[in-house]
């Protein structure tokens, strides 16, 4: 039975935000709606015509909302979605939010006339270097048009995330996109981009509403539809595979091992998901900022709105972190810090933590240094909402991208150098590396495979703190994390080297765009640079086409300069967005200290 208080959710403010459906929230049983409570006792409340419309936890906090309106035939199409993440943040998804155009001039061919729109999908097949099916799948005849001077139209259609900074798309930002879902059949799962930018726990959000939809296409078959990875391309990863297994069972032909096949690009299709009979539930307790996800009455993580970490608690130790359940008390650890918390009774059965595991659990705490360790003289105090919210977003038209964010198109092609057999051998005599500015791109500039010492220099706290959370979990994953001790960040000052300091063999320098309009301050940083560099040092140095000047002046010999725009990692970015720009002039020089 539900209680009248779940009942009445609807009426809350910002429960409903939809304009379509004001009409259930003003008058639900005269619109004809109807109400379906879960075993788990969450709720869904479904349109006159049987599309999902609300759905909430067992105590009426809502999860997400869907809006549905009809195509050019009539039928059904969901319009818009947002869901809730586990820390209070609304992120929105548009069907085919994002188009991207690409145009054909097809005219001087012999008998360009006759060139229907499946011979413009062996066209993109061979370019694409994906099978030909995989086209068709994904563009519809819609897609693709010939004008009568023989201009071709390929569309390219992805449906797209956005953060509502107040809930509702009036004030949406994008974020990322995947793959155009059919929504009214959910046939396959989808390939993300820009999945780093992706607020914390918007994957598991997304899934979590995919598989909602789902079960709702097909609680009435004889057997659910299998779903496929599909994409144009795929990129397997194990993230991947643990998001979709955690809602969907793979199964692979013959009886075979899913997981290789999976990440085998050619064979990524052959794997088969259906879905697992207790996927993961969400709860939220608003008394302590908690929400908890419970699957087969195993708790696996818990996320405190407050925490000014921006990191969640997990049944895996990581980050210095776990969780563990005794006593129907949810008990968050984060190094020699606990958190007890007792359990709603809403929240259902939950198993405790048994002994092997809390014994387990117990010799990391004691072995774990965190991510804290690698700040001094400590970590920074960060606001909770940018903790949470630290990720590169990158506009969907041409306006300019912004200084952190334009960070990784310089730092993962530097990553990718350390194979180049023309700078390898500079770079692997160098045993102290000072990285400055790349505050939103640290992680990459290091190399554990070397033993060297690293000092960060940075200014954004929100973002060196999510870095370091990211760096950690390198370390831990490759059990190096004894080279913690090597790596130190601290804030950026003026005074943070004079004379006396070390000198580095290896620069990673970053000049901010605050400094590139002015000529004196831009040639500071370029002696400041200098300064910190050992006699035949590297130093690679980003900024306005003004620094090729300025070297010389400071004993830096210039060996290489390449504008960021055409870095092969931003044009990658490019074939996602293909209106990016960046500030204009910013390039990256490769620079020796004689």
């Amino acid at each position: 039975m539900l209680s009248n208080r779940v009942l009445s959710v609807l009426s809350h403010p910002g429960s409903l935000c939809f304009p379509s459906n004001a009409p259930y929230r003003d008058g639900f049983d005269q619109a004809g709606g109807r109400v379906r409570q879960e075993p788990t006792g969450h709720v869904v409340w479904y349109r006159a015509d049987g599309r999902r419309l609300f759905a909430t936890d067992p105590d009426g906090h809502p999860l997400h909302e869907c809006e549905w309106g009809v195509d050019a035939q009539g039928r059904p199409v969901l319009a818009r979605a947002r869901f809730r993440l586990d820390w209070g943040q609304w992120v929105g998804l548009e069907p085919s939010g994002l188009v991207n155009a690409t145009t054909l001039n097809l005219a001087a061919r012999p008998g360009w006339q006759r060139i229907r729109p499946d011979d413009l999908r062996g066209m993109a097949s061979q370019a694409l270097g994906v099978p030909l099916e995989e086209v068709r799948f994904f563009y519809q005849d819609s897609d693709l048009a010939i004008d009568a001077k023989g201009l071709a139209t390929i569309r390219h259609r992805k449906d797209a995330f956005y953060v509502l900074d107040d809930g509702t798309f009036n004030r949406a930002r994008f974020m990322a996109c995947m793959g155009a879902m059919h929504w009214d059949r959910i046939d396959f799962l989808p390939v993300v981009e820009l999945f780093q930018s992706l607020l914390p726990g918007t994957g598991s959000a997304a899934l979590e509403l995919i598989r909602a939809l789902y079960d709702d296409q097909n609680r009435d078959e004889p057997q659910p539809l299998p779903l496929r990875y599909r994409g144009i391309p795929t990129y397997p990863s194990e993230a991947a595979f643990r998001l979709f297994g955690a809602f969907f069972t793979p199964t692979a032909p013959g009886g075979q091992a899913p997981f290789p096949i999976f990440m085998d690009v050619p064979r990524s299709h052959e794997v088969l998901w259906l879905p697992k009979p207790d996927p993961p539930r969400r709860h939220f307790d608003p008394s302590h900022d908690l929400c908890v996800t419970i699957a087969n009455q195993m708790v696996l993580k818990a996320t405190i709105a407050t925490d000014s970490t921006g990191l969640s608690y997990g049944r895996v130790p990581a980050n210095g972190r776990v969780l563990e359940v005794a006593d129907r008390t949810l008990i968050l650890r984060d190094g020699q810090q606990r958190i007890d918390i007792p359990l709603p009774e809403s929240f259902g059965p939950v198993r405790e933590t048994g002994e092997e595991e809390r014994t387990r659990i117990e010799r990391y705490l004691a072995n774990a240094a965190g991510w804290r360790s690698l700040f001094v003289p400590g970590p920074p105090t960060v606001a909770v909402g940018e903790a949470f919210s630290a990720v590169l977003l990158y506009p969907d038209d041409d306006r300019e991208i912004d200084e952190p964010a334009s960070q990784p198109f310089v730092a993962d092609h530097l990553e990718d150098l350390r194979s180049d057999p023309t700078v390898a051998p500079h770079l692997a005599g160098a045993k102290t590396c000072l990285i400055v500015n790349f505050d939103a791109a640290v992680a990459a500039c290091l190399d554990l495979n070397r033993s060297r010492e690293y000092l960060v220099l940075y200014t954004r706290a929100a973002y060196a703190q999510k870095q370091a959370q990211a760096l950690w979990t390198r370390l831990e994953q490759g059990n190096l994390t004894g080279q913690a001790h090597r790596i130190k960040f601290a804030v950026m000052r003026a005074d943070i080297l004079d004379t006396g300091s070390v000198r580095h063999d290896l620069v990673y320098d970053w000049i901010p765009f605050g400094l590139h309009e002015d000529e004196n301050k831009l040639n500071a940083a370029v002696a400041w640079a200098a300064g910190a560099m050992q006699a035949g040092g590297l130093c690679f140095m980003v900024g306005p086409p003004a620094v090729r000047s300025l070297l010389k002046n400071h004993r830096l010999h210039l060996v290489k300069a390449d504008p960021v725009e055409q870095l092969p990692t931003f044009r990658m970015h490019r074939t996602i967005l293909p209106r990016a720009k960046l500030r204009g002039g910013l390039t990256l020089y490769y620079a020796r200290k004689i």
